[in-house]
C-alpha cells in the first residue's frame, strides 16, 4: 500500500505482523522500506519472563587429562591463548571428528587449535606461536567470554 503521508499507519500491515508473531511464537518483528520502518513487539508477562530452573544431567568425563582446569597463573603465561570474542568454543572441526589439538601435541604458529562460533560464524583460533600444547582450559561446546583462557602453548 502506497501512502501519501509517511506518518500514516497501515493498520492492515500491523495486524499481519501481529498475526505472524502469534503464529511463529516470536516476541518482536521488524519490517521497513526506503522511507519507513515498522516494529511490532509483544510484551512478555512477568510469568513468562520468569527464569526456568533446569538441573543438568550428570556428565561422564572420559579422561581427566582431556581438559585441564586453568588457574590464575595460566592466563599470565607467555603462551596463553585467550578468547578474542564471546561465543561457543569447539575443539574439533565437526561433531564426531578428532580434536584439532590435544595436551602434549606440538603445533606450529598459525595452526588452528579450536574454533569459536559467534553469531553463526565459525572463527578459527590459531596458535600464536610454535610449541607444545600444555593446557586446554575449555571444554567442547562451552560458552566462552572475551579474554577467557583457551589454551597454553609453550
Amino acid at each position: 500500500m502506497i501512502r501519501k503521508d509517511p506518518k500514516e499507519i497501515d493498520e492492515g500491515l500491523v495486524r499481519q505482523m501481529a498475526q505472524l508473531l502469534t503464529e511463529t511464537g516470536l516476541t518482536e518483528i521488524e519490517y521497513g522500506g526506503k522511507d519507513w520502518h515498522l516494529r511490532v513487539a509483544r510484551q512478555q508477562t512477568a510469568a513468562a519472563a520468569a527464569p526456568t530452573i533446569v538441573t543438568p544431567a550428570p556428565v561422564h568425563v572420559a579422561s581427566a587429562a582431556a581438559v585441564v582446569t586453568p588457574d590464575a597463573r595460566s592466563a599470565d603465561r607467555p603462551g596463553a591463548i585467550k578468547a578474542p570474542m564471546v561465543g561457543t568454543v569447539y575443539l574439533a572441526p565437526e561433531p564426531g571428528a578428532a580434536n584439532f589439538v590435544r595436551v602434549g601435541d606440538k603445533v606450529r604458529e598459525g595452526q588452528t587449535i579450536m574454533i569459536i562460533e559467534a553469531m553463526k560464524v565459525m572463527n578459527p583460533i590459531p596458535a600464536a606461536r610454535a610449541g607444545t600444547v600444555t593446557e586446554i582450559g575449555v571444554a567442547n561446546g562451552e560458552p566462552v567470554e572475551y579474554g577467557q583462557l583457551l589454551a597454553v602453548v609453550e
